[in-house]
């Protein structure tokens, strides 16, 4: 029992050594944190139900985990592909059109769930 316990700390020690040096080194996941952050208060201003607060969570989930695989992809093939190879570079612009995709695909989220309440309220303020 106390085994399992203990290795199931140490995993969640591993899983936040993964997330931090994730937004230590990764530009991009700033940009993303920053993004969810003001998602997370303009869904707040407009109190939206918690189906649309469910849906913007699992958007910004999804862009978060396409960043960490593309850092681990990163990773490993710079472990396995020191030198430059065209393999090595599909393998990363893979990992990165990931990323992109998924930004792409919050974004469409985001203005589908928040772009109508905020231009309600937008348009209640300025009549």
């Amino acid at each position: 029992m106390w085994n399992f316990i203990l290795s199931r700390y140490r995993s969640f020690g591993h899983a936040f050594r993964g997330l931090w040096y994730v937004l230590r080194t990764q530009q991009n996941a700033w940009i993303h944190a920053l993004a969810a952050i003001l998602v997370f208060l303009l869904a707040w201003w407009l109190q939206l139900p918690a189906h649309h607060w469910a849906i913007l969570i699992l958007t910004i989930a999804m862009v978060f985990t396409a960043e960490f695989i593309n850092t681990a992809i990163e990773a490993v093939v710079d472990l396995a592909s020191p030198e430059k190879h065209p393999l090595a570079k599909v393998g990363k612009d893979v990992g990165a059109a990931a990323v992109l995709i998924s930004a792409f695909a919050a974004l469409l989220v985001g203005l589908l769930i928040l772009g109508p309440p905020l231009w309600e309220k937008i348009s209640s303020i300025v009549k």
